[in-house]
């Protein structure tokens, strides 16, 4: 019986330091920018908005990844609208051709990251 409260105990410990990469540093980033001022998006022309989605792979959780993904990519100069679905592994993004381009949104989501942790794969636009 001792063995297995044991057991049980080092599981949970062990569940809590598994959780998603750097959880916490990232709900820190969170409340920051919460704290701040939202941006305000200057009105894109019909003839320069363009759609792009494409796959991430890497994330680990929907709070800590896939949400501060978001976070970056919407607070681009030119980003009108970007949504990452984690279950799905998906990002789609309204940006400005003038101003952004799919290179420039893919180094984004690479650097949000280590600069390994997240791949930008399957670019559609």
């Amino acid at each position: 019986m001792k063995i297995s409260k044991i057991l049980f105990a080092a599981a949970i410990v062990g569940l809590v330091f598994v959780g998603c990469k750097k959880a916490e540093d990232k709900s820190l980033e969170v409340v920051n920018k919460e704290k701040s001022a939202p941006k305000e998006h200057k009105p894109i022309a019909a003839e320069n908005l363009q759609t792009a989605s494409f796959t991430i792979d890497g994330m680990t959780c929907a709070v800590g990844c896939a949400k501060t993904i978001e976070e970056e990519l919407a607070n681009l100069d030119g980003v009108e609208k970007a949504t990452v679905d984690f279950d799905k592994k998906t990002a789609t993004v309204s940006f400005d051709k003038t101003i952004q381009n799919p290179e420039s949104l893919t180094k984004v989501v690479q650097e949000t990251g280590d600069g390994k942790t997240y791949k930008v794969s399957n670019f559609k636009s």
